[in-house]
């Protein structure tokens, strides 16, 4: 495991001391930081879904329905 230099809120630091034992803080800090970067990633993710969808062509049913069709013949 890596090391790393990191500042706390006084307030922040002063209750991980509080609620954590000595020997788990790292552990804590990690499992916390690694739920707020998965929660940044699908939120990253959800923009650029959002983008995309705003750039692609609207089909109507009666076009995914041909397209399906047309697939499914090749296969």
């Amino acid at each position: 495991m890596a090391k790393v230099n990191v500042s706390l809120d006084p307030d922040v630091r002063a209750e991980l001391y509080r609620l954590v034992p000595a020997r788990r803080r790292s552990r804590v800090v990690n499992e916390a930081l690694r739920r707020e970067l998965l929660r940044l990633k699908r939120e990253e993710a959800a923009a650029s879904l959002r983008r995309l969808r705003g750039a692609a062509a609207t089909l109507t049913a009666d076009e995914i329905i041909a397209a399906v069709r047309s697939d499914r013949r090749r296969a």
